[in-house]
């Protein structure tokens, strides 16, 4: 990418991630701090990263053949108790409402007014209450499979927060499903952690691993968790997408019931699945730069922006005339499912605006003056390589070539982020090793360092625990497609079955 410009991000990604990571945020207006405390005001650039994305998703949910619902965003605290364990797994992080209403204090200040009946919870995810509605909806098997997604807000109140990685309240898609078996139900499962591997690898450009959760790592309540794991350029890991199977407990709390085809009485069998806001930091974090954001077009708010460059006022309205019908053209063309978006700006800020289209992370971006125009050509930059870097093309070409250009800026995006987990995973069998891998080499001034270990693990909690306690390194995911291999474990040395991937994670 060569050296940052001098208009690039400080501080750079080796210099202090954390602080690079809410920089590059502010810089892209993305997203600010909301004046609630861990809240975040989403803003239009990155909102409308977020409807591409729900768009992609919903037109794949759909596919599978489920369907959009809402449900309320207040649960009765009653609903919770009946999922001893569910209940447990959220408390510390559940906003709950006492009270009704505002009235004028003795001071004149407003105080809560009269008690609720029940306190309800806001929304920290919907098991409880979907199942209510579920148990109300089932009650055949020719009801089944029950099918259902929502796309809503959930809150939870988190201590300590980042932008889109961790905020007490997100946006999310959460979905729920009931099934007559077992085997209906687990496939489900699968099927639709298929989805979400095939939406953050393909639009998202983040390669992922699939894999379960160990025990201590499942949702609470669930039977099974499984999971894609993601590596950021800080090597840490990020959960990117959660697939539930719920066996019947669920059910058996929201008394979800069916007749069966043998006229006998059984509880459904139900999943669920979500992701949410977080992926856009898995985005920022795979992707970014020194300079900035870097969208993958899939998913881009925009695709291109075109920045006319006027030599003399009379240069100005025969070069807009020439880019608005560029725009118009590129605007005709379909690309990845839907209209190429054009962005022209024209303010008069000189070269700033080059560089606010790149820390903004645009594909393309594209300079058009007088001499272009007397050429018939454009002059443009793509963001996946150096802000030097530009090229000329006649308009013809440029129009014709730029749905390639974009498929080129996705692959080398999804490549470069493959490369990078790749040379960052290390096999590892020495616990000595292990322990250097995870441990920053300057405790002053601790390097990014460490990665994804591939290592053998007894099954055993107490090993998870210990390497978690030692390390703040924990078991992100058993890998679906792991080879059976038989080993040491990396903290105790016992026998073990399988490698599984460790990581510190967000």
């Amino acid at each position: 990418m060569g050296k940052p410009h001098k208009n690039a991000i400080s501080p750079t990604r080796n210099e202090d991630y954390p602080e690079w990571y809410q920089e590059v945020i502010k810089a892209s207006d993305m997203a600010e701090r909301a004046p609630v405390r861990g809240c975040m005001v989403i803003k239009p650039w990155g909102y409308a990263l977020w409807e591409n994305i729900v768009a992609r998703m919903d037109r794949m949910f759909k596919a599978t053949g489920v369907k959009n619902a809402y449900f309320p965003l207040f649960i009765p605290i009653s609903f919770l108790e009946k999922e001893a364990e569910h209940v447990e797994g959220f408390a510390k992080e559940c906003a709950v409402v006492t009270h009704h209403r505002l009235e004028k204090g003795p001071g004149g200040g407003l105080v809560p007014g009269g008690p609720l009946t029940e306190p309800l919870v806001v929304r920290p995810t919907s098991e409880t209450i979907i199942g209510d509605s579920f148990s109300k909806w089932v009650s055949s098997y020719r009801d089944l499979p029950l099918l259902i997604n929502q796309w809503a807000n959930v809150v939870r109140w988190e201590m300590r927060t980042r932008i889109f990685l961790r905020t007490s309240e997100f946006l999310w898609q959460e979905g729920h499903t009931a099934h007559a078996t077992d085997t209906e139900a687990i496939e489900r499962t699968k099927m639709m952690l298929k989805v979400y591997t095939r939406m953050v690898q393909d639009d998202l450009a983040m390669p992922v691993i699939e894999g379960r959760k160990t025990a201590a790592e499942r949702f609470p309540g669930a039977v099974d968790t499984l999971c894609i794991e993601a590596m950021m350029q800080d090597r840490k890991a990020l959960q990117a997408g959660t697939s539930h199977f719920l066996g019947q407990n669920f059910a058996r709390a929201s008394n979800i019931r069916f007749q069966t085809e043998n006229e006998t009485e059984d509880f459904a069998w139900t999943t669920s699945w979500g992701t949410s806001t977080r992926m856009i930091g898995g985005l920022i974090m795979t992707h970014g730069d020194d300079d900035g954001v870097i969208m993958p077009p899939r998913v881009a708010p925009a695709h291109v922006v075109l920045l006319p460059i006027f030599r003399s006022p009379d240069d100005r309205q025969k070069v807009m005339d020439y880019v608005n019908g560029l725009a118009g053209t590129l605007r005709e063309t379909v690309y990845a499912g839907r209209d190429l978006v054009v962005e022209i700006d024209d303010r008069d800020i000189g070269g700033a605006r080059g560089w606010d289209w790149i820390k903004k992370g645009i594909p393309v971006r594209v300079e058009i003056g007088p001499r272009d125009m007397a050429e018939d050509s454009v002059f443009f930059g793509r963001r996946d390589r150096s802000h030097r870097d530009k090229t000329a093309l006649k308009r013809e070409a440029f129009v014709a070539q730029l749905p390639d250009i974009l498929d080129d800026i996705q692959r080398n995006l999804f490549q470069r982020a493959c490369r990078f987990r790749d040379e960052h995973t290390l096999t590892v069998d020495d616990r000595n090793d292990f322990y250097a891998w995870f441990t920053p080499k300057n405790s002053e001034k601790p390097e990014i360092h460490g990665g994804f270990a591939m290592s053998h693990w007894c099954g055993e909690a107490a090993c998870e625990t210990r390497i978690k306690t030692d390390l703040n390194v924990t078991i992100r995911c058993i890998p679906l497609d792991a080879p059976k291999e038989t080993g040491a474990c990396i903290c105790c040395g016992r026998p073990s079955p399988m490698r599984v991937v460790f990581a510190k994670a967000y």
